[in-house]
């Protein structure tokens, strides 16, 4: 395979796409939406996509899918995220995903997809069953960044393996058609303290499907609930270290202190400096009137904008729009250099 493309000789640009299954967490807001408001603030052209075709790899209450999209959507501008500065859409309106998604299929190849992790464990020894659509999702997920021609791509350590594959997928169209037009976009991974783990378990990722509500923060809690969910979580009986290196072995303290951490956007270092010594009694507290302060404004923001949900539907119909003012270009570039007749 020939040298990959250097990111450096295409303009800047962020994609990154989260799907809208429902039940946005802390884990998504640290993880996922800060990080994208802080990306949109640099000047960046910064693009953000509520990725519903991926969703439909598994069956989807039709009524449920849009009730999400809507709220996803919503989640995005209650953290910050303006649909002025950044680009925010639906895939599923955007037809070039699709589209460019066809000719990556005939490019990567089956030996590629059944090496992904993801694949092997969702559809684990059932995989006769599983559709062909959670087969190809990667090959979608590198359209989805190629679309665009994005170079960096904000993921959890969950997805590295995906943007890997969507450099594989540039590399090679690249070298089969003798041009430098796809980038070989940069995973940009979630650092330690933005990877948020269960209240419940410090050892598993928070996740929406777990079925304890009690092991996450939902983005749609009140404060009371939020309050009372870091009351209520898990830790161990032992004071809190006065530096990192004590937080080994200790997945529920550790996790604790990095949600302070995030939230307060303050080192773990710092701070350990500061509560080093205390007793999760002392410690609790100050997390839950953190947590309360930063995240109940989202929640009721959230709220006020899903009670006009056809403001929230022209925001995606707007951000189609000048979603494919970039992406219908290079999807007519990549016709012609593939040999497609009216191109």
């Amino acid at each position: 395979m020939s040298e990959a493309v250097q990111t450096s000789s295409f303009s800047p640009r962020v994609f990154s796409g989260i799907q809208p299954s429902g039940g946005l967490t802390l884990g998504n807001y640290l993880g996922a939406m800060k990080r994208f408001v802080d990306t949109q603030n640099t000047g960046v052209q910064s693009i953000y996509c509520m990725v519903d075709q991926h969703a439909i790899t598994v069956w989807q209450d039709p009524e449920n899918l849009r009730r999400a999209t809507r709220e996803l959507c919503a989640g995005y501008i209650a953290s910050g995220l303006d649909p002025e500065k950044s680009i925010l859409f639906n895939q599923s309106q955007v037809p070039e995903h699709a589209q460019l998604g066809w000719i990556f299929n005939c490019v990567a190849r089956m030996g590629w997809m059944q090496r992904m992790t993801q694949w092997k464990d969702k559809a684990g020894k059932n995989s006769q069953n599983a559709s062909l659509g959670l087969f190809a999702y990667p090959a979608l997920m590198a359209a989805d960044i190629l679309i665009y021609h994005a170079t960096h791509v904000p993921v959890g350590e969950d997805q590295k393996q995906h943007v890997e594959l969507t450099r594989d997928i540039a590399n090679k169209f690249n070298h089969d058609y003798k041009v430098d037009f796809f980038p070989v976009p940069e995973p940009v991974i979630e650092g330690a303290a933005t990877r948020v783990m269960s209240l419940r378990d410090g050892s598993k990722k928070m996740s929406k499907s777990d079925p304890s509500d009690a092991s996450r923060i939902n983005l749609t809690d009140d404060a009371d609930t939020i309050a009372k969910k870091i009351r209520k979580a898990k830790t161990d009986p032992e004071a809190l270290p006065s530096e990192a290196k004590g937080l080994e072995d200790r997945p529920e303290a550790r996790n604790l202190v990095n949600i302070y951490s995030a939230l307060s956007e303050v080192s773990v270092d710092a701070v350990l400096a500061d509560v080093g010594g205390k007793q999760f009694s002392e410690f609790k507290p100050m997390l839950a009137e953190l947590a309360v302060e930063k995240l109940a404004p989202i929640s009721g923001e959230m709220a006020r904008l899903m009670e006009d949900t056809a403001e929230i539907d022209k925001i995606l119909a707007r951000g189609a729009e000048r979603a494919r003012e970039i992406a219908s270009p290079i999807l007519k570039e990549t016709y012609k250099i593939i040999g497609m007749v009216g191109a």
